[in-house]
């Protein structure tokens, strides 16, 4: 005979198969994997998650042995009275007997099979109760469903119903909104008018205070007119004080300006001439010092014995001096330069190029531009340590230079870059150093 298959065994069998099969599974070793997966879980879940993965191991004769090995050894009592025929329920027997096959164990699993089968089969007084309780199931459901229809059609009516009742109402708050939008219109339409009413109100007071100040403007300033005639004298005395003051406060500016000069330019000689510590005695002092005068006296009465003119190479020297200034007359340098171009290239092309010596050198440069005629001025956006001035309307610019070089205090180094005689002149006179357009040109070129 052969042994049939797991799953064309009763449904009684198959499920106590399986249950036999996962009680002792923890125990079974060289288990597949899909059923050690089922092994690891609680005994109670074994049976009823893995009944599937259970099936189709035991289909293995492999893994039937190793099982049934584990089943005989935990059902041994079990097992001797299937052997005697001591087991009562042939669902258990069948299970016994298809999964340890002891000896004789073909004809005792078909007999026990067919008795399953047996009792499985329903009678026709159990298949007429079915078919009854079936029928009446159906009645039952096909009643539930007539009386949901119903309920549905009742709640879709009260919906409709509903609906046309909040139809209604949006009708009629739409009307009472705009109702009451049109009166609150004319509520603010009355109360704009009655601001309008009220703003001509109060421009009328405004205009009358605004003519009574314009009339008490006019009494102040004929009094105040009264009050300077009568005190001319002492107002003479304040602007003169006022100009005094501001006279001495410009000197005081002048003089801190030269002492930092002189500061800066004794730190900076004693730095790159490395001078060692004062020694020596009081006379030896005294004697340097009277030295250093005759020098000095020597130098200053050479200066003024003639004009010493400025080249490139002495020019750059004195601008990487300490606080050194720098007044260039622009039109002047730069018609020297570029006399083809028009005055914006000509000015451009001036800015760029003093940029890089103002920047390598430090000195303090202001480039003077003649405005005299020009309506207005043009747009300049100077580089970054240049400073740009235009003259006023009516002033040339040989006046502007002159006054910055007279603003300069004495001893500071003051450079004034034209080609113009008078303003040279101006310059010398100011204890300032004139310089040729060519010499700047020619330091710029380099």
């Amino acid at each position: 005979m052969v042994a049939p298959r797991l799953d064309e065994l009763p449904g009684a069998v198959r499920t106590r198969v399986v249950a036999l099969a996962a009680e002792v599974l923890p125990d079974v070793p060289a288990l597949p994997p899909a059923l050690r997966r089922v092994a690891a879980f609680a005994p109670a879940r074994r049976a009823r998650l893995g009944a599937t993965a259970i099936v189709e191991g035991l289909g293995e004769d492999a893994v039937r042995e190793r099982v049934a090995t584990q089943v005989q050894s935990r059902r041994s009592a079990r097992i001797a009275a299937l052997e005697s025929g001591g087991l009562d329920d042939p669902a258990e027997a069948a299970a016994l007997d298809w999964l340890v096959r002891p000896e004789g164990w073909e004809e005792r699993c078909r007999v026990e099979i067919a008795e399953v089968a047996d009792r499985e089969a329903p009678s026709p007084e159990q298949e007429r109760a079915r078919e009854e309780r079936w029928r009446a199931r159906a009645e039952q459901a096909e009643q539930a469903l007539r009386e949901a229809r119903a309920a549905h059609r009742q709640q879709v009516d009260e919906l409709k119903a509903e609906v046309a009742t909040l139809r209604r109402r949006v009708g009629e708050l739409r009307r009472e909104a705009r109702d009451g939008a049109e009166q609150e219109a004319a509520a603010a339409m009355a109360a704009l008018q009655e601001e309008i009413a009220t703003a001509t109100a109060d421009r009328a007071r405004a205009e009358a205070r605004a003519g009574a100040a314009a009339a008490e403007a006019a009494d102040l300033r004929a009094r105040l007119e009264t009050a300077e005639r009568d005190g001319g004298a002492e107002a003479g005395a304040r602007r003169a004080a006022r100009a005094a003051r501001a006279e001495r406060e410009e000197a005081s500016v002048r003089a801190r300006l030269l002492l930092d000069t002189v500061l800066e330019a004794a730190s900076g000689l004693r730095r790159e001439l490395a001078l060692p510590s004062v020694a020596g005695t009081p006379a030896a002092r005294v004697e340097a010092a009277l030295e250093a005068e005759d020098a000095a006296s020597s130098a200053v009465g050479g200066a003024t014995a003639g004009r010493v003119a400025v080249t490139a190479s002495l020019l750059e020297r004195y601008l990487t001096m300490p606080r050194s200034r720098l007044i260039v007359d622009g039109y002047n340098v730069s018609k020297a330069a570029w006399p083809a171009s028009s005055l914006e290239v000509q000015r451009q092309r001036l800015l760029t190029a003093l940029a890089p010596l103002v920047a390598r050198t430090g000195a303090e440069t202001t480039v003077v531009f003649d405005a005299a005629e020009a309506g207005s001025r043009p747009p300049v956006h100077p580089p970054r340590g240049l400073r740009v001035v235009f003259s006023p309307r009516g002033v040339i610019a040989d006046e502007v230079v002159g006054r910055l070089a007279e603003a300069e205090p004495a001893g500071r180094v003051v450079l004034v870059v034209s080609d113009d005689g008078e303003v040279a002149d101006r310059a010398a006179r100011a204890a300032a150093r004139p310089v040729g357009a060519r010499a700047l040109l020619d330091l710029l070129a380099r």
